[in-house]
């Protein structure tokens, strides 16, 4: 059997507490999907990569994924393939330092299988 999903990194989540996360904090889950977004005119992180909760079609900059880890990731995501990462709450602990309080695991997702039609 051929896994789904392939594990690309755990981090924290940078910023959690100058961004949205306080507006959205009772829906935050462990399980919750999140999406990554290439921020390329941040003047502080030339790689930054937002993390981003949905909710009733509302997007929500819960935070960053931490200067020190996001640089490869930011490559990936210029070159196009957003839909190739999975981004999930892995813990939520509110009793640590903000920094500290969120954590993600970030997977590749398998690529659809290309079907190929014989020919006759």
């Amino acid at each position: 059997m051929k896994a789904h999903q392939m594990y690309y990194m755990d981090c924290h989540l940078a910023g959690r507490k100058y961004y949205d996360a306080d507006i959205v904090w009772d829906y935050l889950r462990v399980g919750q999907k999140l999406r990554l977004e290439r921020e390329t005119d941040n003047p502080h992180d030339p790689y930054a990569v937002q993390v981003v909760y949905t909710k009733d079609g509302e997007d929500y900059l819960i935070g960053y994924i931490p200067r020190n880890e996001n640089r490869d990731l930011a490559g990936i995501l210029e070159m196009g393939w957003t839909e190739m990462f999975d981004c999930r709450i892995s813990s939520i602990n509110p009793d640590t330092h903000p920094e500290n309080q969120v954590r993600l695991t970030i997977s590749i997702k398998r690529a659809p299988v290309a079907t190929t039609k014989s020919r006759k």
